[in-house]
């Protein structure tokens, strides 16, 4: 792990992963996980020549809490972390919450961003003409409520939760029960709120609760979108909203899967953001 020192004094907890001298490519985990999340099999990065860079948001493992914090405040974080690097422009992924904040990057950050990637992520929760809990399952309908309140009523809410990940729906089982798969949530779940859980709630707040405080249609670079079908966490209708708010999105929906579909898909989207100008690619097949 690095600690990268932010201009206001922050510090972030930062890993890598792959390729030290690869093509550096930056992804911005989900909630409530940190920077030891990814997908589990290293080997994809290496076999890609990629140096995959992951940090903390702030609260979370190692990072140092920013309460009150917005999506579009990520967006410094990851430049942050890139100038500690030396790093100029480069391509970023996201996944579920991570999602936005890697289109938050793109927005604020047009010069440094090569193209961006956003995997099962949820639109704004102001999003014009989006029912957003339509077809959500009923945990994350609970959370959206709560976040129109307060903090002390979101860290009640969360406070509540077992000290293993959230349960998802039992259609994500099959993706879910691999090993290589559930023993890096694991280990990532506990990593994330060893200090507690005010970076969950923060996080539970930012997506949840309030305005991303950037528009996405301002994102001028290539956005690929994609997205399972059947997704009970994040309904698709998310990435529908944001492909249509999005001038340069393209939109990949998988008939197939899930929420945590976005690991099959993940190598595919790897290569189309190593690939400057070339096509989206389809959807990788999910398997058991």
């Amino acid at each position: 792990m690095r600690e990268v020192v932010t201009a206001d004094g922050r510090v972030l907890a930062v890993e890598e992963w792959g390729t030290p001298d690869g093509t550096p490519v930056f992804y911005l985990h989900g909630t409530p996980v940190g920077r030891l999340a990814r997908h589990p099999d290293d080997s994809l990065f290496t076999g890609l020549g990629i140096r995959l860079i992951t940090f903390d948001r702030p609260g979370l493992g190692g990072s140092t809490p920013r309460p009150g914090r917005r999506v579009a405040d990520g967006a410094d974080d990851v430049a942050a972390v890139a100038d500690a690097l030396g790093l100029d422009s480069f391509p970023v992924y996201g996944v579920s919450g991570g999602g936005p904040h890697a289109l938050a990057f793109a927005a604020r950050h047009p010069g440094r961003t090569t193209r961006v990637a956003s995997l099962a992520a949820l639109a704004p929760r102001d999003a014009d003409g989006l029912d957003w809990t339509a077809r959500m399952m009923a945990g994350n309908v609970r959370t959206a409520e709560v976040a129109l309140r307060d903090r002390e009523a979101m860290a009640e809410h969360l406070g509540a939760q077992p000290s293993t990940p959230p349960r998802l729906p039992d259609s994500e089982a099959a993706v879910l029960s691999r090993p290589e798969v559930s023993a890096m949530l694991g280990a990532a779940f506990a990593d994330a709120l060893r200090p507690g859980i005010d970076g969950w709630v923060d996080d539970a707040l930012a997506l949840f609760g309030m305005p991303w405080g950037f528009d996405p249609a301002d994102i001028t670079v290539p956005v690929l979108l994609w997205h399972g079908e059947l997704d009970p966490v994040v309904p698709v209708a998310h990435a529908r909203w944001l492909a249509a708010r999005i001038p340069t999105a393209t939109l990949t929906v998988q008939p197939d899967a899930g929420h945590a579909g976005h690991f099959d898909a993940t190598p595919a989207v790897l290569s189309w953001l190593l690939e400057g100008d070339r096509a989206a690619p389809t959807a990788a097949p999910a398997s058991a």
